[in-house]
Formats: structure tokens, sequence, C-alpha cells
């Protein structure tokens, strides 16, 4: 059974940076990211790492802000988000997929987390 715990969501304000992490258990080493949906909106990735850590994949409206990683623990994803801005409120759900192109392409995983709030106050 793969569960995913995430924790680091919150309220911030414009500008702030914010760290969200996400612990896999059950399954190693597969694809990890970041999706988000926002109120009316559908579910978009944000990012996307492969099982390695070497490649990863950003949407275009987070890159040089956001930054995802796998640090020392391979099952343990990061998303750090710098300069926050009040459109990326949304829920961010991790989640894991078997195949690196299918999720970093298409945003299609296999498993899912809870999800967690963010909000960014103007």
């Amino acid at each position: 059974q793969v569960e995913l715990e995430e924790s680091g969501g919150g309220l911030v304000q414009a500008g702030d940076s914010l760290e969200l992490s996400c612990k896999v258990s059950g399954r190693s080493r597969l694809t990890m990211g970041w999706l988000r949906q926002a109120p009316g909106r559908d579910r978009e990735l944000v990012a996307a790492i492969s099982g390695g850590g070497v490649n990863t994949r950003y949407a275009d409206f987070v890159k040089g802000r956001f930054t995802i990683s796998r640090v020392n623990d391979p099952d343990t994803v990061y998303l750090h988000m710098n300069n926050l801005k009040p459109e990326d409120t949304a829920v961010y759900y991790c989640a894991v997929g078997t195949e690196w192109f299918r999720s970093s392409q298409k945003g299609e995983f296999d498993y899912w987390g809870q999800g967690t709030q963010v909000t960014v106050s103007s």
C-alpha cells in the first residue's frame, strides 16, 4: 500500500517563501511530483522529479521561483517556493508515478496525497 504524507502548507504574504514536503511509503524511488488545483480551475502540474533525482520538469508559471528536490531521502520530495504570488493560491497535491514520461509530460500519476492548502495574500 502506497501512502503519501504531505506537510508545509499555510498562509503567507506575496513575496514570501514556503516549503512543502512529501514522504512516500510503500514504494521507493519513483517519479514524484507536485500538482495544484485552485477553485474553479483544473488541476495542473507544478513540478516533477525523476526517481533518481536527476531529471526535473517545471510548469512555465513557476520556473525560476519553485524548486523540486529529493535530498538524502529518495522517498521524500520537497517543493521550495520563492516569491509567492496570490495566483499561486491553491491546494497542492503530492503524487507518485511509475513512468517518468507519463507523469512529467502528461501530469498523470498513480498515487496521490490528500493535498495541502497554500494561500498567498496580496
